[in-house]
């Protein structure tokens, strides 16, 4: 059976470090951004890092293996791509949702922008075995899906973090991604066990470890990437490492970027955590001889449908599931009423949470408009959020919002509309038209509007 060898120690790559990752000293590996790459494009700074033997690997955000539709086959072809021009021994995504609605539902597409949390329910657990098993077959590498950090928690829940996870491997074979800093706030946030969980979890499973920063404000923890490392989650990853060796650990950082000597002082502390881990009746995940691969495909059943469902799935299960989420997108995006048995106040927590992000993503990629609006941008942006949730991908939603301010006559400052109406119309030229006639009437409209 194929082996994967140890991954070592990495730090996630991004392009405001690619200069510092590349002088680093003893970096084994480097993850990406998926979605953040182009496979005919790669960034110099990867293929140097690749030319020097350094293992890249491609991490996704965008897929949505938890939700209830079946993963899209464009993004999945779209990981395989880039897993195959990078050369990678695996692929990551995500056991998180990040869109609701649609078909499933009758009910308008949401995306939430954000990775939210599945209910460790049967229903969820099948739906997600089944499209892991979808994805594996579309994968030319192995998948390791991560846990993720939450804020709120879902009613009704029938398993552990860790009984969940387990249960997940068992079925499907996949690897484990766990992040350790998730684990801490899923603590602070849900009073969960992090001893608990890694107690309950098949570690021969664990493809590697992340390690991150965040902050606390008002009792809940916000699984930041902006912050250093805190002791909690050091502590985390040494009882980690006292029942398996992990084949790699990565430090991820995404914001805020410290000096390069703050980030290998960083990196120096995972080291130093894990050489000082007790190593009484650790597994032999880690040896050097590498990490035996668990089966890629499914346990159990495998035919499939016509319409590629597994002859072992239950489709309502799909149909709750997708219920339950719309609901709950729903209420944190679009003002409807908190679903039965979610605590109001996080939920809260959650909307605010998942406003503020939006911002910052448009911001970074249209960054233009915080340029053209200045002050004006973030107060404007998080007022128009409140009653316009988002139904495609950021690039969308910076259109849109543009549109918003400029049909209300806005921003005030005469100059400063005609920026903006100018890098509207720039960017809003050529795209599919709807072939509903009214769709191409209105947006017809809105372009001559905007015009004057």
């Amino acid at each position: 059976m194929k082996q994967l060898s140890r991954l070592g120690t990495g730090i996630g790559w991004r392009p405001e470090i690619a200069e510092a990752v590349e002088r680093m000293p003893g970096i084994d590996w480097v993850e990406a951004v998926s979605e953040n790459l182009c496979p005919g494009h790669l960034p110099e700074s990867l293929v140097r890092l690749r030319e020097r033997g350094v293992t890249v690997v491609p991490h996704g955000v965008s897929l949505g293996l938890g939700g209830a539709d079946r993963p899209d086959a464009s993004r999945l072809a779209a990981l395989a791509e880039r897993a195959e021009a990078l050369g990678s021994p695996l692929v990551t995504e995500h056991i998180a949702f990040v869109r609701a609605g649609g078909p499933l539902t009758a009910s308008q597409p949401l995306e939430a922008g954000h990775l939210l949390p599945v209910p460790r329910t049967r229903d969820a657990l099948d739906v997600l075995c089944e499209n892991v098993r979808i994805a594996q077959d579309a994968l030319p590498v192995p998948l390791a899906v991560e846990n993720i950090a939450a804020l709120i928690s879902w009613p009704g829940e029938e398993m552990t973090e860790g009984q969940f996870l387990y249960e997940l491997a068992d079925r499907t074979g996949v690897r484990l991604l766990i992040d350790v800093a998730n684990l801490h706030t899923n603590h602070v946030n849900r009073g969960e066990d992090p001893a608990k969980a890694l107690g309950e979890l098949p570690v021969e499973a664990i493809a590697y470890v992340h390690v991150a920063g965040g902050f606390e404000r008002d009792g809940v923890w916000h699984d930041s990437h902006a912050h250093p490392v805190p002791r909690p989650v050091l502590d985390i990853l040494a009882d980690l490492a006292s029942r398996v060796s992990p084949p790699g650990v990565l430090l991820e950082r995404d914001e805020n970027f410290p000096e390069p000597a703050e980030l290998e002082r960083e990196i120096g502390a995972i080291r130093e955590t894990l050489a000082k881990a007790p190593r009484a009746d650790r597994a032999t995940t880690g040896s050097t001889a590498g990490v035996e691969e668990p089966a890629n495909g499914p346990v159990g059943p495998t035919s499939s449908g016509s319409d590629g469902s597994r002859a072992d799935e239950d489709p309502a299960a799909r149909q709750r599931l997708a219920l339950a989420q719309a609901a709950l997108l729903s209420a944190l995006v679009a003002g409807t009423p908190v679903p039965e048995g979610f605590d109001r106040v996080r939920l809260g927590v959650q909307a605010r949470a998942l406003a503020a992000k939006r911002a910052d993503v448009v911001a970074k990629v249209a960054g233009e408009l915080p340029e053209i609006l200045a002050r004006e941008y973030r107060p404007a942006f998080l007022a128009y959020a409140q009653g316009h949730p988002m139904t495609g991908g950021y690039r969308r939603d910076a259109l849109d919002f543009a549109e918003h301010l400029l049909l209300a006559g806005l921003p005030e400052d005469a100059a400063a509309r005609r920026r903006l109406r100018d890098w509207w119309l720039e960017r809003s030229g050529p795209a599919p038209l709807s072939r509903r006639p009214a769709a191409r009437l209105a947006r017809a409209t809105r372009r001559v509007l905007l015009r004057h």
